[in-house]
């Protein structure tokens, strides 16, 4: 991947259930131009998700047989055994296209990949309204086992504390609000 053939990204971040997607989601209709890059897990999938839609999902060992190739941009051990990462292939394949890569990733993710690509990124992170109102809506998502829910609330203390480490940071306790924040955030920087 050289330089000449990178466009710009807007990476995502915030604690689960903090509403990320959601903002993703209305962005993605609102500019035509944006493309979701789907990140790779060494996690099953949850609920209705499908291979090479909400990611590309492989074992352990594929995972960390192409991690060692490098074929990842950036990568991380999110929870213990359970890696996400975002594929050189997938941003090849949406810059071919003349689009603005979207990331929807974990913290760490987040701040790796602002590091990686600099001013040619926009780095956005996702502020739930209190860590209580976010097991709230982690619990309400019905997805989850109760003890994926605590480890979950419990990261988030963490993670919110990164979030000066991004450029932007949105407030989603109306998520109206938020949205609208967002797309004047990202229409300016994609232009």
């Amino acid at each position: 991947m050289t330089r000449s053939t990178q466009g710009k990204i807007v990476i995502f971040s915030a604690p689960s259930g903090a509403g990320k997607s959601t903002i993703i989601n209305r962005l993605l209709e609102r500019f035509p131009r944006l493309e979701f890059s789907i990140s790779a897990t060494s996690r099953a999938p949850r609920g209705k998700e499908v291979h090479g839609r909400e990611y590309y999902f492989m074992d352990n060992a594929e995972f960390a047989r192409r991690a060692a190739s490098g074929e990842f941009v950036e990568w991380e051990e999110v929870y213990a055994g359970t890696c996400y990462g975002t594929l050189r292939s997938e941003l090849e394949r949406i810059w071919a296209k003349g689009n603005t890569i979207v990331f929807d990733v974990d913290v760490k993710g987040g701040i790796n990949l602002k590091k990686i690509f600099g001013e040619q990124a926009l780095s956005l992170f996702v502020m739930p309204p209190s860590v209580g109102e976010l097991r709230r809506r982690l619990e309400g998502r019905g997805t989850d086992a109760p003890e994926v829910i605590e480890r979950r609330v419990a990261k988030a203390a963490e993670e919110i504390a990164h979030a000066p480490q991004f450029d932007r940071t949105v407030v989603n306790d109306s998520l109206e609000r938020a949205v609208a924040e967002a797309e004047r955030i990202v229409g300016a920087f994609i232009g």
